[in-house]
């Protein structure tokens, strides 16, 4: 499952760790990746780059995910980017977070083994 290198993602989590694989997976599927390690950084890099998706994780900081998540839907510059929440926290948030604008919901720990289901859920948003 390639993807245009046209499609970029921005990769939005404050571990130095998760970034790196995850950019590596995302890279090797086919897409281009621009990352921020805070909330107030992936506003900056969203309004510059304009990616197609957001993988947005919630507890950033400077500003958490559920702040920048409401400000990225706000701002009309950004509110149409798909973004892809990527948390710890439990599942139930998720229907807050999807009320808020995100276009999907994934617990992080599920993708730390194996990147097959973040690949598929951004293949389906980005569809």
């Amino acid at each position: 499952m390639t993807a245009p290198a046209t499609r970029t993602v921005l990769l939005v989590d404050d571990s130095r760790f998760f970034r790196t694989a995850t950019e590596r997976a995302l890279a090797k599927a086919g897409y281009a990746v621009v990352t921020a390690a805070d909330g107030e950084e992936a506003l900056t890099v969203a309004r510059e780059k304009i990616p197609s998706l957001i993988l947005l994780d919630m507890l950033l900081p400077k500003l958490d995910g559920a702040s920048v998540l409401h400000r990225l839907k706000a701002d009309p510059k950004t509110q149409k980017i798909p973004v892809l929440v990527l948390t710890s926290l439990s599942q139930r948030n998720e229907e807050k977070l999807v009320k808020d604008g995100a276009a999907a919901f994934l617990e992080k720990d599920q993708l730390t083994k194996d990147p097959q289901p973040l690949l598929q859920a951004i293949a389906r948003v980005l569809r």
